[in-house]
């Protein structure tokens, strides 16, 4: 799927219309009807936008690093070599769950 399209699933799972969007955004709710339909190409900035009105940070990583991004991530965030279970250290995940 691409990006908009999963932030659109992303929006409609929050229960979140387009019009609520567009206004904790910024944006106009037409330029969010665009942006999910494909009708226009939205700059980088207002996908920003739609992404910080969901609570959500977009990301933007070198190709190099993504390997390794996606391992730690699988990994539950917690580094590799770290002990397991009761006294592995706290991940980034958790603690950002706790958020």
């Amino acid at each position: 799927m691409r990006l908009m399209g999963e932030l659109q699933a992303i929006r409609k799972l929050a229960g979140v219309t387009q019009s609520a969007l567009a206004e904790r955004s910024g944006l106009a709710r037409e330029t969010v009807s665009k942006m999910e339909t494909g009708s226009a190409d939205p700059q980088l900035s207002s996908v920003f936008e739609y992404c910080r009105a969901l609570d959500l940070e977009l990301l933007v990583v070198p190709k190099s690093l993504l390997p390794e991004l996606k391992g730690f991530i699988a990994s539950g965030g917690k580094y590799f070599s770290q002990p397991h279970g009761i006294d592995a250290p706290e991940s980034v995940v958790d603690k950002l769950m706790q958020r």
